[in-house]
């Protein structure tokens, strides 16, 4: 058995159990919600269902560090879950069902650096979830339909294909706006998806490109592992594999030097 199985269902355990929290004040008239020092918002439901996989993770892996969003970082050690509550809260406030809980764990390398090993991915205002362990391959599934094997799209050429983004802020910014510009003009069709989702759809073969220029550690962890169990490539736009840089690229592996390439800072 892959050495991340067990873990993998804890993690779906815990997914089921962040679903009923967060589809419980999903589009409720007297939703609390209130705003962060960084001026995002963050909803009653944030708190629940990060209270809820916390409390399952203390109780299966008593041993294992906890990192969430809401709640920061408790205890130490080569291991450690990395939980976004709601990807995607001003969707969730909002009443549009393009949100997610994202639950990761992380392993601690030789090197002393933490890597993501399992990503569960639940969108369940969308009927959707996917999932993945280091060496175990990355699938999907809904409500109505068994788990399905995704994997990245074959498009080798980037008139052929398929870019998505969250937004405009931050690329002018980093002094990355003239590359992503001529990158969604290179590509065959662009759309500004958001959140978890694109890097979903890249996993499963819809998208073959997308990036972010700001993003946390929650951001990123879970949908990586996904990504890169379907074949596909993740790492920073400076091209550095894995979730430390603060921003992301993801893609079918094919185009992502092509991509990075374009959105390189310009003097």
């Amino acid at each position: 058995m892959p050495e991340y199985d067990d873990d993998l269902r804890l993690a779906l355990e815990l997914a089921d159990a962040a679903d009923v929290a967060t589809m419980e004040r999903f589009r409720a008239l007297d939703l609390k919600v209130e705003t962060k020092p960084d001026m995002t918002p963050v909803s009653e439901a944030d708190k629940a269902a990060e209270e809820v996989v916390r409390a399952g993770i203390t109780a299966a892996r008593p041993d294992d560090a906890i990192l969430g969003e809401e709640y920061g970082l408790k205890g130490s050690g080569p291991r450690r879950w990395v939980v976004d509550p709601i990807d995607g809260t001003k969707n969730y406030v909002r009443g549009v069902p393009v949100w997610a809980t994202l639950i990761s764990l992380m392993a601690e390398g030789e090197d002393g650096e933490f890597r993501p090993v399992v990503g569960v991915v639940s969108a369940p205002a969308l009927g959707r979830r996917w999932w993945a362990a280091q060496g175990s391959g990355a699938y999907s599934g809904g409500a109505l339909g068994e788990p399905t094997p995704i994997g990245v799209s074959r498009v080798g050429v980037l008139g052929d294909a398929s870019f998505a983004y969250s937004s405009l802020s931050g690329w002018e910014e980093q002094g990355r706006l003239p590359g992503f510009l001529d990158l969604t003009r290179a590509c065959w069709r662009t759309r500004g998806y958001g959140d978890f989702w694109p890097y979903m759809m890249v996993a499963e073969g819809s998208l073959d490109l997308c990036a972010e220029p700001e993003l946390n550690l929650w951001d990123m962890a879970a949908v990586a592992v996904v990504v890169q169990e379907a074949g596909g490539r993740f790492t920073s736009l400076d091209g550095a594999d894995g979730v430390h840089g603060g921003n992301a690229a993801a893609s079918n592996g094919l185009l992502h030097e092509e991509m990075l390439g374009l959105l390189r800072p310009r003097a």
